[in-house]
């Protein structure tokens, strides 16, 4: 009872649009080992989501999206992941949508530090048809922690657009959150929060938010393979009301 009063109040002491529905994911602040790549592959299906065809951008209600992630780890500290973002659906919404590029730098384990923390910056572009903003920025600090079987990570992103509708409304702030306890070995169980408020500071009105829970597992079967899925429902007329996600790494 105690770990689940505590997940209650971290997901409610944030001020709660979430990140683009390609690659719904809580980071870790770990980065990938040195000399290795991560390939994984982001999977998720919209059960209920906008059906008309807004601001230019495609209805995604019925629409499949698939991400390639692959991340290379240059140094204990050091990593850089690319995105390839693809989109599956009927009425034209079969398309490669766009590429990011993400490095990020984590604080060394030598420093002894009593959370994980780690910086990610991530720049690309998509297109119009997906994502009104076509070039955009993202700022990214992670920090996470582990109590025995309870992990707790906070990602309080920002977010800029360099070219669309909102190129002139500086940085928006969209705070991610994960909670999970390990409920074996192998299996985790907890809750993902996406969220975007708006401009930092000069928040948006509540519907014009975007806030997404997702109740989600972790398999850890290899140290190898990663595995997380999930299904998520979104709380404010911005966001997509229902999805299901599933993310599937391998290391090499």
């Amino acid at each position: 009872m105690k770990y689940l009063c505590l997940l209650i109040l971290v997901f409610y002491a944030l001020e709660l649009k979430a990140q683009d529905n390609y690659e719904i994911q809580v980071y870790g602040s770990e980065t990938v080992e040195k000399g290795k790549t991560m390939f994984e592959l982001h999977s998720n299906y919209t059960l209920n989501g906008s059906k008309t065809v807004t601001s230019g951008e495609l209805p995604t209600n019925h629409v499949v999206h698939e991400t390639i992630e692959i991340t290379h780890g240059w140094t204990t500290w050091f990593e850089t992941g690319f995105y390839i973002f693809n989109s599956i659906g009927d009425a034209g919404r079969t398309a490669y949508v766009g590429s990011h590029i993400r490095p990020r730098v984590a604080a060394p384990s030598s420093w002894n530090w009593p959370v994980g923390v780690s910086i990610s910056t991530e720049f690309g572009f998509q297109k119009s048809a997906f994502s009104a903003n076509t070039s955009t920025l993202e700022i990214r600090p992670i920090v996470d922690k582990k109590w025995n079987k309870l992990y707790i990570s906070l990602n309080p992103t920002l977010e800029k657009s360099f070219k669309g509708p909102d190129q002139n409304r500086g940085f928006t702030f969209s705070p991610n959150v994960k909670g999970s306890y390990d409920v074996t070995k192998v299996v985790a169980l907890g809750l993902e929060y996406y969220g975007s408020t708006g401009p930092f500071f000069h928040y948006d009105p509540i519907k014009q938010q975007d806030h997404q829970l997702f109740v989600a597992t972790d398999l850890n079967v290899d140290p190898k393979w990663e595995f997380n899925g999930g299904i998520g429902y979104g709380f404010t007329s911005n966001s997509d009301r229902a999805i299901v996600k599933i993310i599937i790494g391998r290391r090499f």
